[in-house]
């Protein structure tokens, strides 16, 4: 798996081959068909995102309205910093920029399983639009910081993220 995974955030879902994969790994490729039933298996289980969503929505919701948005912004980064996760979505958003499989993994994830349900709290008509309009400025930041890697916004800290994203998001999801 870290070898496939590496292979999808390096290349992507289009460039990226069961046979450059089998190689990483140092395996057969045939072992690759066998286990995952060719690409698509075995990216679908490289993407597959292993997060408590239940919980993440609890811990963004509880608390005060008014750092909604600033909890949001924690929790994305929180993800993205780990290894495995900075892995994972790297791979899904190179992923997503050419290929409908993973760029509705990613759609999924962010707006159905958190952002619409963050959203909702606020009880207003446009909560998916307005969970939509978050999602597009959370997958531009991890774009920027991320996969494009674009100074200074690589090395600020999480902290100063926090305090410049969070008004913004809060805005997006309390009106």
């Amino acid at each position: 798996m870290v070898s496939a995974r590496a292979e999808f955030a390096d290349r992507g879902y289009d460039a990226a081959t069961l046979r450059g994969i089998a190689r990483r790994a140092e395996v057969d490729p045939a072992l690759l068909h066998h286990y995952f039933n060719g690409k698509a298996g075995l990216f679908a289980e490289v993407v597959a995102i292993p997060l408590d969503t239940s919980a993440i929505v609890k811990s963004i919701n509880d608390g005060p309205t008014a750092e909604l948005g600033q909890r949001v912004v924690r929790t994305f980064l929180s993800v993205w910093e780990s290894p495995d996760g900075r892995d994972r979505f790297v791979a899904l958003i190179r992923s997503a920029l050419s290929n409908e499989q993973a760029a509705a993994a990613l759609r999924e994830f962010l707006t159905r399983e958190l952002l619409t349900k963050v959203a909702a709290r606020s009880g207003v008509a446009d909560a998916e639009l307005r969970a939509s309009l978050a999602a597009s400025h959370l997958v531009g930041l991890a774009i920027v910081r991320y996969v494009v890697m674009i100074e200074p916004l690589v090395h600020a800290s999480v902290d100063e993220l926090i305090s410049l994203v969070g008004p913004t998001l809060q805005n997006y999801l309390v009106p």
